[in-house]
């Protein structure tokens, strides 16, 4: 089936990047297991010669991505580090990253332990109240955004920071992680982003039961030196965890509607609840980038960030409290997750940073899954109630 450009999302999450196989007729793309692939004759194939290099099940998958994002040029990875990896492979020793300061702690991780050590400088910044221009040095090569950003939620205005990016000579490249917002809320690449990053195992997929990553972009000449990256370094995922991916992105559209809305109806009466301190979460008024939220996104997401009034102890009796949510790191699944990052997802940042951040001890992240809003108000009802 070839793509139509004037498909709806909804549509396009279904049939984007899928044809029947052409063998069998199957309508979903088979999971071809195989690493290598006969060739007429030395250099004469179907156009795939060993899995590393491309395989038809991730073949699918990236074209798919790609639409999803209105890119042209998608990249399927083995995890949302490994694309983001591949990214910074892109770089030079020498040069400078300047990225969000409430960045995943994993993502940060990379930054600061890894290509440190190669000579790659990073200035971590909060891009939501400066300019890239306050932390840029003339070796500045790469811009990199999380918007909504984890734990935090900050809302990064991305066509202001792409407007600065494009006075820059040279002009450094804008990558923009989108696996909170997913491509159902908002579209980095028509902001002018030159890269988009996903955790395709988080919202993508769908269904907690996969690893993977994933690069959209537009340039084709980036996309040469993304491929050759991804082909050199080989972190590159398998046929079946493809074919996971591209069975969850079929129920994507219908997944965030549901997610967003129990979300924001959820955000509303935490902001109400007396053993909640405060809550952020990109739909309330009271979120301090609101007004860029509106603008650049098509609804708040299923994330919800609050803290705990008390300390430690109360926010850890929450976690113990729950029976809905499970206590777990991840997100974007059908099923609803609490995390304390300062304990889980963000340990690995340094507790001077964290504190600097303002992820503190009675922080807490909701991954809010597609249940009964009735249930999961009364599942955190009972948790908060203990906590005191």
């Amino acid at each position: 089936m070839s793509e139509n450009k004037e498909w709806k999302f909804e549509t396009k999450v279904v049939h984007a990047g899928v044809t029947p196989d052409p063998s069998t007729g199957a309508i979903m793309t088979p999971i071809f297991a195989t690493s290598t692939f006969v060739q007429e004759s030395p250099g004469v194939h179907k156009g795939y010669d060993y899995s590393r290099a491309g395989n038809p099940t991730r073949a699918a998958l990236e074209a798919s991505l790609a639409s999803l994002e209105g890119g042209k040029y998608g990249f399927s990875m083995a995890s949302g580090c490994a694309a983001s990896d591949a990214v910074l492979h892109l770089l030079n020793t020498g040069d400078h990253v300047v990225s969000i300061d409430d960045v995943y702690g994993g993502t940060s991780r990379l930054f600061r332990t890894v290509w440190a050590r190669h000579g790659v400088e990073t200035t971590f910044a909060d891009l939501t109240k400066q300019s890239p221009a306050d932390f840029a040095k003339p070796n500045t090569k790469m811009i990199w955004v999380e918007t909504p950003t984890n734990p935090l939620l900050k809302v990064v205005d991305i066509a202001r920071i792409v407007e600065w990016a494009k006075k820059q000579n040279p002009r450094p490249l804008v990558v923009v992680d989108n696996t909170f917002a997913t491509p159902y809320f908002q579209s980095p690449l028509e902001l002018g982003a030159d890269i988009v990053l996903h955790s395709t195992t988080k919202y993508i997929n769908g269904h907690s039961d996969v690893i993977g990553g994933a690069l959209i972009m537009n340039d084709k000449e980036l996309s040469e030196k993304i491929y050759h990256i991804q082909k050199s370094a080989g972190g590159t995922p398998g046929p079946f965890d493809c074919f996971l991916q591209l069975r969850g992105i079929k129920t994507l559209a219908l997944r965030m509607k549901q997610h967003n809305e129990t979300a924001a109806e959820l955000a509303a009466w935490l902001e109400k609840h007396p053993r909640v301190e405060k809550v952020l979460y990109p739909w309330l008024s009271s979120h301090p980038q609101y007004g860029v939220a509106r603008k650049q996104m098509r609804g708040g997401g299923g994330m919800i960030t609050f803290f705990v009034k008390g300390g430690l102890d109360n926010s850890r009796r929450l976690l113990e409290n729950v029976k809905l949510f499970a206590c777990a790191e991840s997100l974007g699944g059908v099923e609803s997750l609490i995390d304390h990052p300062a304990i889980m997802t963000h340990a690995s940042l340094p507790a001077e940073t964290r504190k600097s951040l303002g992820i503190s001890d009675t922080l807490v992240r909701l991954s809010v899954g597609i249940e009964s809003i009735d249930d999961l108000r009364a599942d955190l009802d009972y948790a908060l109630n203990k906590s005191a």
